[in-house]
Protein backbone atom coordinates (compact mmCIF):
# COMPACT_ATOMS: atom_id res chain seq x y z
CA UNK A 1 0.00 0.00 0.00
CA UNK A 2 1.22 3.15 -1.24
CA UNK A 3 2.30 5.80 1.72
CA UNK A 4 0.01 8.47 2.67
CA UNK A 5 0.84 12.55 2.49
CA UNK A 6 0.03 12.76 6.79
CA UNK A 7 3.09 10.17 7.02
CA UNK A 8 4.94 11.58 4.51
CA UNK A 9 4.46 14.80 6.49
CA UNK A 10 5.55 13.15 9.77
CA UNK A 11 8.64 11.70 8.42
CA UNK A 12 9.32 15.39 7.06
CA UNK A 13 8.54 16.81 10.65
CA UNK A 14 10.49 14.09 12.14
CA UNK A 15 13.79 14.73 9.94
CA UNK A 16 13.37 18.66 10.85
CA UNK A 17 13.75 17.92 14.33
CA UNK A 18 16.31 15.39 14.61
CA UNK A 19 18.77 17.93 12.30
CA UNK A 20 21.70 19.40 14.32
CA UNK A 21 23.48 21.11 11.61
CA UNK A 22 20.79 23.62 11.53
CA UNK A 23 21.49 27.37 10.49
CA UNK A 24 20.16 30.89 11.32
CA UNK A 25 17.32 31.59 9.47
CA UNK A 26 17.97 35.29 9.09
CA UNK A 27 21.48 34.59 8.61
CA UNK A 28 20.93 31.94 5.62
CA UNK A 29 18.36 34.80 3.97
CA UNK A 30 20.71 37.43 4.12
CA UNK A 31 23.97 35.18 2.44
CA UNK A 32 21.89 34.16 -0.31
CA UNK A 33 20.72 38.10 -0.65
CA UNK A 34 24.08 38.76 -1.29
CA UNK A 35 24.77 36.03 -3.65
CA UNK A 36 22.39 37.53 -5.90
CA UNK A 37 23.29 40.76 -5.61
CA UNK A 38 26.79 39.63 -6.44
CA UNK A 39 25.86 37.57 -9.76
CA UNK A 40 23.54 40.68 -10.60
CA UNK A 41 27.07 42.87 -10.61
CA UNK A 42 28.98 40.79 -12.41
CA UNK A 43 26.61 39.57 -15.38
CA UNK A 44 24.48 42.63 -15.63
CA UNK A 45 21.83 40.46 -17.09
CA UNK A 46 18.65 39.33 -15.14
CA UNK A 47 18.36 36.17 -17.98
CA UNK A 48 22.09 35.58 -17.03
CA UNK A 49 21.65 36.00 -13.50
CA UNK A 50 18.35 33.51 -13.54
CA UNK A 51 20.47 30.83 -15.72
CA UNK A 52 23.24 30.96 -12.91
CA UNK A 53 21.47 30.35 -10.13
CA UNK A 54 20.03 27.55 -11.59
CA UNK A 55 23.00 25.90 -12.20
CA UNK A 56 24.53 26.40 -8.22
CA UNK A 57 20.87 25.04 -7.05
CA UNK A 58 21.35 22.08 -9.63
CA UNK A 59 25.22 21.59 -8.33
CA UNK A 60 23.65 21.82 -4.83
CA UNK A 61 20.91 19.29 -5.83
CA UNK A 62 23.12 16.36 -7.12
CA UNK A 63 24.78 16.69 -3.28
CA UNK A 64 22.07 17.21 -1.03
CA UNK A 65 20.27 13.69 -2.68
CA UNK A 66 22.28 11.37 -1.03
CA UNK A 67 22.58 12.73 2.15
CA UNK A 68 18.07 13.28 2.09
CA UNK A 69 17.96 9.31 0.98
CA UNK A 70 20.39 8.26 4.07
CA UNK A 71 18.57 10.06 6.14
CA UNK A 72 15.12 9.64 4.85
CA UNK A 73 15.06 6.28 4.05
CA UNK A 74 12.80 6.38 1.21
CA UNK A 75 12.47 3.92 -1.18
CA UNK A 76 11.80 4.37 -5.03
CA UNK A 77 8.72 6.12 -5.79
CA UNK A 78 5.63 4.48 -7.28
CA UNK A 79 4.82 7.23 -9.72
CA UNK A 80 5.84 10.83 -10.57
CA UNK A 81 2.60 11.50 -8.31
CA UNK A 82 4.26 10.06 -5.27
CA UNK A 83 7.61 11.87 -6.49
CA UNK A 84 5.74 15.46 -5.58
CA UNK A 85 4.39 14.10 -2.73
CA UNK A 86 8.37 13.43 -0.93
CA UNK A 87 9.60 16.49 -2.46
CA UNK A 88 6.72 18.79 -1.05
CA UNK A 89 5.95 17.20 2.45
CA UNK A 90 9.76 15.62 3.24
CA UNK A 91 11.93 17.03 0.67
CA UNK A 92 11.45 20.99 1.72
CA UNK A 93 10.55 20.39 5.30
CA UNK A 94 13.97 18.73 5.63
CA UNK A 95 16.13 21.55 4.40
CA UNK A 96 14.10 24.09 4.66
CA UNK A 97 11.60 23.54 7.19
CA UNK A 98 8.54 24.34 4.91
CA UNK A 99 5.83 21.99 3.48
CA UNK A 100 4.69 23.34 -0.05
CA UNK A 101 0.98 22.80 -0.98
CA UNK A 102 0.89 20.59 -4.04
CA UNK A 103 -1.62 20.09 -7.60
CA UNK A 104 -0.59 17.50 -9.15
CA UNK A 105 -1.49 17.41 -12.95
CA UNK A 106 -1.49 15.16 -16.02
CA UNK A 107 0.44 16.32 -19.19
CA UNK A 108 -0.12 15.54 -22.57
CA UNK A 109 1.86 12.21 -23.66
CA UNK A 110 3.68 11.34 -26.44
CA UNK A 111 2.63 8.31 -28.50
CA UNK A 112 4.90 5.72 -28.43
CA UNK A 113 5.78 2.30 -29.98
CA UNK A 114 8.60 1.40 -27.30
CA UNK A 115 8.66 1.66 -23.84
CA UNK A 116 5.27 1.67 -23.44
CA UNK A 117 5.27 0.68 -19.72
CA UNK A 118 7.19 3.93 -19.08
CA UNK A 119 4.49 6.41 -20.99
CA UNK A 120 2.16 5.14 -18.85
CA UNK A 121 4.09 5.82 -15.55
CA UNK A 122 5.11 9.23 -17.54
CA UNK A 123 1.12 9.75 -17.93
CA UNK A 124 0.14 9.17 -14.41
CA UNK A 125 0.52 12.48 -13.11
CA UNK A 126 3.78 13.75 -14.89
CA UNK A 127 3.61 17.25 -13.35
CA UNK A 128 3.20 18.88 -10.22
CA UNK A 129 2.72 22.50 -8.96
CA UNK A 130 4.46 23.80 -5.63
CA UNK A 131 2.94 26.94 -3.94
CA UNK A 132 5.17 28.07 -1.60
CA UNK A 133 3.33 29.91 1.58
CA UNK A 134 6.43 31.20 2.66
CA UNK A 135 9.71 31.09 1.29
CA UNK A 136 12.62 32.00 3.25
CA UNK A 137 15.19 32.97 0.49
CA UNK A 138 12.79 35.84 0.13
CA UNK A 139 12.25 36.96 3.57
CA UNK A 140 12.92 41.29 3.91
CA UNK A 141 13.56 41.01 0.39
CA UNK A 142 12.13 43.95 -2.23
CA UNK A 143 12.89 43.40 -5.38
CA UNK A 144 13.74 46.52 -7.52
CA UNK A 145 11.61 47.65 -10.63
CA UNK A 146 14.41 46.86 -13.00
CA UNK A 147 15.17 43.36 -11.68
CA UNK A 148 10.92 42.79 -12.00
CA UNK A 149 11.19 44.58 -15.77
CA UNK A 150 14.53 41.77 -16.20
CA UNK A 151 12.89 39.06 -15.10
CA UNK A 152 14.76 38.11 -12.43
CA UNK A 153 13.83 34.91 -10.25
CA UNK A 154 15.16 35.66 -7.10
CA UNK A 155 14.50 31.57 -5.85
CA UNK A 156 15.80 30.42 -9.17
CA UNK A 157 18.58 28.20 -7.46
CA UNK A 158 15.15 26.11 -5.85
CA UNK A 159 14.87 24.82 -9.65
CA UNK A 160 18.10 23.80 -9.52
CA UNK A 161 18.04 21.91 -6.57
CA UNK A 162 15.01 19.63 -7.60
CA UNK A 163 16.12 19.54 -11.51
CA UNK A 164 19.63 18.21 -9.70
CA UNK A 165 18.47 16.21 -6.86
CA UNK A 166 15.89 14.47 -9.66
CA UNK A 167 18.44 13.75 -12.05
CA UNK A 168 20.88 11.58 -9.80
CA UNK A 169 17.75 9.33 -9.33
CA UNK A 170 17.11 9.00 -12.73
CA UNK A 171 14.26 11.54 -13.41
CA UNK A 172 14.73 14.31 -16.41
CA UNK A 173 12.09 17.08 -15.08
CA UNK A 174 11.93 20.71 -16.32
CA UNK A 175 11.46 22.61 -13.75
CA UNK A 176 10.15 26.51 -13.25
CA UNK A 177 8.75 29.38 -11.23
CA UNK A 178 5.57 30.31 -12.62
CA UNK A 179 4.64 32.93 -10.61
CA UNK A 180 6.53 34.45 -7.17
CA UNK A 181 5.28 37.16 -4.71
CA UNK A 182 8.31 38.88 -4.89
CA UNK A 183 7.09 40.03 -8.08
CA UNK A 184 3.70 41.10 -7.24
CA UNK A 185 1.87 37.70 -8.12
CA UNK A 186 -0.33 36.29 -5.73
CA UNK A 187 1.56 33.10 -4.49
CA UNK A 188 4.95 32.08 -5.54
CA UNK A 189 4.44 28.33 -7.27
CA UNK A 190 6.93 26.53 -8.75
CA UNK A 191 5.93 23.87 -11.91
CA UNK A 192 7.74 20.27 -11.96
CA UNK A 193 7.29 18.50 -15.53
CA UNK A 194 8.63 14.82 -16.32
CA UNK A 195 10.50 14.77 -19.31
CA UNK A 196 11.50 11.36 -19.10
CA UNK A 197 12.83 7.85 -16.88
CA UNK A 198 16.82 7.94 -17.68
CA UNK A 199 18.32 4.83 -18.23
CA UNK A 200 20.61 4.07 -15.01
CA UNK A 201 24.05 3.93 -16.19
CA UNK A 202 25.83 0.28 -16.05
CA UNK A 203 29.20 0.85 -15.14
CA UNK A 204 32.22 0.27 -17.73
CA UNK A 205 33.36 -3.71 -17.68
CA UNK A 206 29.81 -4.49 -16.42
CA UNK A 207 27.86 -6.98 -18.74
Amino acid sequence: MATSSKQYKNVGEDLWKSRTEKINAELFTLTYGALVVQLIQDYEDYAEVNKQLEKMGYNIGTRLIEDFLAKSGIGRCADFREVGEVVSKIGFKTFLNITPSITHGIAPTQPSSKHDGAAATQASGSTFTLTLDENPLAEFVELPEEALQGGLWFSNVLCGVLRGALEMVQMQVQVDFISDVLRGDESTEIRVKLVKYLEEEVPVGDD
